[in-house]
């Protein structure tokens, strides 16, 4: 067990065929810089018990309370916008009052991204659906974005597209992360 500060390290990475290998990478990265990384994966859901989706759940929700902060990939995924999942998990940290950091490995903002995107006749941007597309410059929905902004950790964007498993936006939040939180490599 470690007296050093604990992230959570949140994504949709945790779907990838090399998704250990990349917890492993983010957490050497928190070691180096002073921080314990949490990473989802590490928990056993095998030993919980029960219907595996609320034992993840469950585990996750408690590995999250133990955190002192979380790093979020906001990456879209499945589509124009993040994960769903760690959205919530993002949503959650915050109400706990615990400190934020996000980052996305693609460029452009959600209007760019979403497929059918035009303007109405009122001028408003619609999806293909018909759906009003946000248009406030954000990487992804305004309660994003704002949640971080205002939570005083804007939004790392990458300058350029690139893989969802790309580190360099993580660790701009992790050197974030550990000067907020005063640690020490």
């Amino acid at each position: 067990m470690t007296d050093r500060p604990r992230v959570y390290l949140a994504g949709p990475e945790v779907f990838l065929p090399h998704a250990r290998e990349i917890g492993r990478r983010k957490q050497a990265l928190c070691a180096a810089a002073g921080l314990e990384g949490l990473y989802p994966l590490d928990n056993d859901s095998r030993a919980e018990g029960g219907a595996p989706d609320r034992a993840i759940y469950r585990l996750n929700v408690a590995m999250m309370r133990r955190a002192d902060a979380g790093i979020f990939n906001l990456s879209p995924f499945r589509g124009p916008g993040a994960d769903a999942g760690t959205v919530f998990e993002l949503g959650l940290m915050h109400g706990l009052g615990k400190p934020v950091f996000g980052y996305t490995n693609a460029a452009a903002t959600l209007l760019a991204r979403t497929p059918g995107a035009s303007r109405d006749a009122a001028g408003d941007w619609r999806d293909a659906d018909g759906l009003l597309v946000e248009d406030f410059g954000n990487a992804d929905n305004l309660m994003i974005d704002s949640c971080l902004a205002e939570a005083g950790a804007p939004l790392v964007r990458a300058e350029a597209d690139c893989a969802l498993d790309d580190l360099a936006g993580f660790e701009a939040c992790l050197r974030m992360a550990a000067s907020r939180l005063g640690a020490a490599p």
